[in-house]
């Protein structure tokens, strides 16, 4: 007659005591670490609390400031056409560099290593000084042809427009390859099925290929949003009036430079945890069927 095996676990000699002898062993290392974060921020809160340098009374009075709030509109807007840039040529060099052409291949390669290789700060520096290579803007035939339209460099290029494209260019080659990736990580055969149906190349790119690309698309793309939020405070070196800039402009003339710089701290760090709830949103509609829970924005 045969026997079960919890039956022989449980006539062996002295399984009970080998049983209770198995304890958890102690976490001493976490316990140390515990408590030194534990410290930390006490000491954080502490801070906050008693040290006056931070001077809240101040930080209070200029949360709402109608310059801070000018700046503030000025940084969303920014944001939001800089992104907009980004994404229209992200599309169009991700298909150039995925196309067999090799003209087109080679301009798109060329495209992101230059944006992708030179700083940010460069780039609005230049833009800004545009006028001291081209002082005149013109529409027409090259080479010394006719022109039908001409505009001074420096009334063409504002500091809102020099931000603008020197944001947004450098922003379309991180987004190239964002979008590039998205595409590469459909698989192929979804698109050989597609052309099995009868699908036309237009639909077999909108209907089959770019919704799934999307769930890879999304999270690196709402990152560059957040970042982008950041990234603008540097249009304050072409005077560009946005949030940092308000900021800059209120503690030159008053020298409370740490409340200033704590009214953008905060509001910045408000605006990201708006954008990052809006991204959850997102990225749980297009990872619908795909993963079955997405933690929240708190969880994560």
């Amino acid at each position: 007659m045969s026997t079960s095996p919890d039956a022989d676990a449980k006539s062996w000699p002295g399984a009970d005591s080998a049983a209770e002898q198995i304890v958890d062993p102690r976490h001493y290392g976490r316990w140390v670490a515990v408590a030194a974060v534990a410290l930390f921020l006490i000491w954080v809160a502490y801070q906050l609390v008693t040290n006056d340098g931070f001077q809240w009374e101040i930080v209070f009075s200029y949360l709402f400031h109608p310059n801070v709030l000018r700046g503030i509109l000025m940084t969303l807007q920014l944001t939001v056409l800089v992104m907009a840039i980004g994404v229209v040529i992200g599309i169009v060099v991700a298909l150039m560099k995925m196309s067999r052409d090799p003209l087109l291949n080679g301009v798109a390669h060329g495209f992101v290593w230059f944006f992708r290789g030179t700083p940010v700060l460069v780039q609005l520096v230049f833009w800004y000084n545009l006028a001291a290579l081209f002082p005149m803007l013109s529409l027409g035939i090259p080479f010394d042809g006719p022109k039908f339209y001409e505009i001074s460099a420096t009334v063409a290029i504002s500091s809102f427009t020099a931000a603008m494209l020197g944001l947004g260019l450098n922003e379309g080659a991180y987004m190239a390859e964002i979008i590039r990736a998205g595409l590469l990580s459909v698989d192929h055969g979804q698109t050989e099925a597609s052309k099995a149906l009868g699908h036309k190349p237009r639909q077999t790119f909108f209907v089959v290929v770019l919704p799934q690309a999307m769930k890879a698309i999304i999270p690196p793309t709402g990152n560059q949003f957040i970042g982008m939020l950041k990234f603008t405070s540097l249009a304050s070196i072409v005077a560009v009036h946005e949030l940092m800039h308000s900021v800059e402009s209120i503690y030159n003339r008053t020298y409370e430079t740490m409340p200033l710089l704590i009214v953008a701290a905060l509001w910045y760090l408000f605006m990201v945890s708006i954008l990052s709830v809006v991204q959850y949103f997102i990225e749980r509609h297009y990872l619908k069927g795909w993963r079955s829970e997405i933690p929240t924005p708190v969880q994560a």
